[in-house]
């Protein structure tokens, strides 16, 4: 069929009565039509789903798992709320899923949208001698005209990570004194263009060092500016010392009731003296339990195996989570050995085509299926349990192979995708064929 003009899509679609971007084009008559209910409480919007697929149940042989069922049905979402779940029985002017494969929609939970050079002409990294240090050199100098096209590029950025089937992100976003806080109110403003089919958490993050440079007054300024994480970066190594970068950043969480997410590139003794420290910090502040989290955490993959469990544990016990990019450098984190002792593990793209690193797709299903190769994750269970790493909300089956994901009440976020099953499309990272968010259809 001819693709819809743009003309014709606005006409027809509810997407443009709502006014929601759309970041992929649209082919036929393939599209939502929203019905407006009139009820006692005002008025609500209702859309349906057809020939859906969802995943029911495993097939087993003896006692191993060696397919996955799944059925087609018919979705009903109201005022962006699953609010049925039907055997399928087309209606019209529904939108037709194809038969396409159903998955929670995707997280990226580490991702720099503030300083980005995609949406702009090619630059391959170029790394200066010097480490980090030298890298933050860098930034003060490329940082102001950075930001006079910040907004513009994290609006394309999170179209590619919608394009790859994440609605939400946490963003960590530079408060130092180059920038100040323009970098966060930049990227607070192409979120709010965002704001009807995109998410995110930001995390206030000191790039430059709290001391290093005089980041402190920034740090608390920004606490009060509508993020959600207080962060951190390398205390040793660019602070000088551990305890008083790590004090500073658990009292300024905790007086404005905020998590902690710190960078923790360090791989030696410093590294793991910093890890002890932030869960000693975490179990004599329980209220921090479930809110703090080490992002790439290097130090755990230069650990005997030993050591790596027992510091799992540690971590398991104070509810510290890992934020881990797959793989690093040649460096493989213990991600099995996290997960099997009860650590949150989540992924995230990190950097794309920035002056830090230029590998991100901002496909976080991507770090799923790297994972899956590194660990040798290739059974069809372990694939499909493989899926938490593309940070879904749930698995839509438990371990057990129960129906867990959706249930009548979750919130409408989800994937289309052209695959039978999680484990494939872990194995396969297939195009995203649709995102919808809160029930519209966004990609």
């Amino acid at each position: 069929m001819n693709e819809l003009t743009r003309k014709n899509f606005i006409k027809k679609s509810v997407l443009g009565i709502c006014g929601l971007g759309i970041t992929g084009s649209l082919k036929g008559e393939n599209f939502v039509e929203q019905q407006i209910i009139d009820t006692e409480g005002g008025k609500m919007e209702k859309r349906i789903y057809n020939n859906v697929r969802l995943e029911t149940g495993f097939e087993y042989v003896g006692d191993e798992v060696v397919s996955t069922k799944t059925g087609l049905f018919q979705i009903e979402v109201t005022d962006g709320k699953i609010t049925k779940i039907m055997e399928n029985n087309s209606v019209s002017g529904g939108f037709d899923s194809q038969g396409y494969l159903m998955l929670p929609a995707f997280k990226d939970m580490h991702i720099h949208l503030d300083k980005t050079f995609y949406g702009d002409h090619w630059q391959a990294r170029r790394p200066r001698a010097g480490g980090v240090k030298a890298m933050i050199a860098l930034e003060q100098e490329i940082l102001p005209k950075m930001l006079l096209h910040s907004i513009e590029k994290a609006g394309k950025l999170i179209e590619l990570l919608q394009s790859k089937g994440s609605s939400f992100a946490r963003s960590h976003v530079n408060i130092e004194p180059t920038s100040k806080l323009d970098s966060l109110n930049n990227l607070k403003q192409a979120l709010n263009l965002k704001k009807d089919s995109f998410s995110a958490e930001l995390v206030a993050f000191p790039q430059h060092g709290l001391y290093y440079t005089d980041t402190v007054p920034y740090m608390k300024d920004a606490a009060q500016a509508g993020i959600d994480f207080i962060g951190g970066l390398d205390p040793m190594s660019i602070d000088g010392g551990i305890e008083k970068p790590i004090d500073f950043t658990v009292q300024l969480a905790l007086d404005n009731h905020k998590g902690i997410d710190i960078h923790l590139h360090e791989t030696g003794a410093s590294g793991v003296q910093t890890i002890e420290y932030l869960i000693k910090k975490v179990l004599e502040n329980p209220a921090l339990k479930g809110k703090t989290f080490l992002s790439h955490c290097f130090a755990l993959g230069r650990m005997p195996q030993a050591e790596q469990e027992a510091i799992a544990e540690k971590l398991a016990e104070a509810q510290i989570g890992i934020v881990s990019t797959v793989p690093f450098a040649g460096l493989i984190m213990p991600i099995p050995t996290l997960l099997n002792k009860g650590v949150t593990v989540m992924t995230g793209n990190d950097s794309i085509v920035d002056h830090w690193d230029v590998f991100g797709t901002g496909s976080v299903l991507q770090k799923a299926n790297l994972a899956a190769q590194l660990y040798n994750w290739s059974t069809e269970f372990k694939l499909s349990r493989a899926l938490k790493l593309a940070n879904v909300d749930k698995l839509p089956l438990d371990d057990k192979g129960v129906q867990q994901w959706p249930k009548v009440g979750d919130r409408a976020d989800f994937v289309l995708m052209d695959v039978t099953c999680s484990a494939e499309a872990v194995a396969r990272i297939p195009e995203v064929k649709h995102l919808i968010t809160k029930g519209h259809l966004v990609y």
